[in-house]
């Protein structure tokens, strides 16, 4: 089956959500405000690591900057927040910063190379290893982020699973134009997303990472129309 793999990470992130919401129940404001301090440096940490991965800086400065353009034009940051007041309003019971959780947490399991790698793999060879990886760890990271953020981290799994899903689905179609240096900026630029989620999460600045959304695309145009 084509899409075992999304729909394993799909499963993964749900099941983790919801048994980190109803630990979140035993949790203390003060070790809860702990536990998001910690998950603000290990994101921040992932980013970096990401971040450094790049090997042409203004391919990704160039995507930062035109992505945030467009972003903030189609005012991503707002539609990803009135869908998750949205899905918020049909869970009644639930309580706390449900798009805060819904955000933080497909932006961070839809970036990476993992996600985009083990997508085009489940499409091209029905291999599903890299997909099966990403769900274990996803799954884990889900159990910790609901503890603090809420029943919003397994609603991210809806938007990891049509990210993921449609590179699977388009993998004979994009695979050509996806080279391993293609990547790589990709994953770069994602990264510095990733370090802005964390300052988000540390309260440092509020940035609207939502609307830089674009720019992790955008290293695949550049590229192709440089020749690289």
């Amino acid at each position: 089956m084509i899409l075992l793999g999304s729909i394993a990470n799909l499963v993964a992130i749900i099941v983790g959500g919801i048994a980190g919401s109803i630990a979140k129940k035993g949790l203390s404001e003060r070790f809860s405000s702990l536990i998001i301090s910690a998950l603000g440096l290990f994101t921040l940490v992932l980013g970096i690591m990401f971040s450094l991965k790049t090997k042409e800086v203004m391919i990704v400065v160039f995507s930062l900057v035109i992505g945030s353009i467009i972003g903030e034009g189609i005012n991503i940051e707002k539609r990803l927040d009135n869908l998750g007041n949205f899905v918020q309003s049909r869970l009644k019971g639930f309580k706390g910063n449900f798009s805060q959780g819904f955000v933080t947490s497909s932006l961070l399991f839809c970036v990476g190379s993992m996600a985009i790698m083990g997508s085009l793999q489940s499409g091209l060879s029905l291999n599903h290893e890299t997909l099966y990886t990403k769900s274990i760890m996803d799954g884990v990271i889900s159990v910790v982020f609901a503890s603090t953020m809420g029943i919003g981290v397994a609603a991210s799994a809806i938007p990891v699973f049509i990210y993921q899903g449609t590179i699977t689905l388009l993998a004979s179609v994009i695979a050509p134009f996806l080279s391993e240096a293609i990547i790589t900026e990709m994953t770069a630029t994602g990264g510095i997303l990733l370090m802005g989620v964390a300052i988000n999460i540390l309260e440092i600045k509020k940035i609207k990472v939502g609307n830089m959304l674009p720019a992790i695309f955008l290293p695949i145009i550049i590229m192709l129309i440089l020749g690289m």
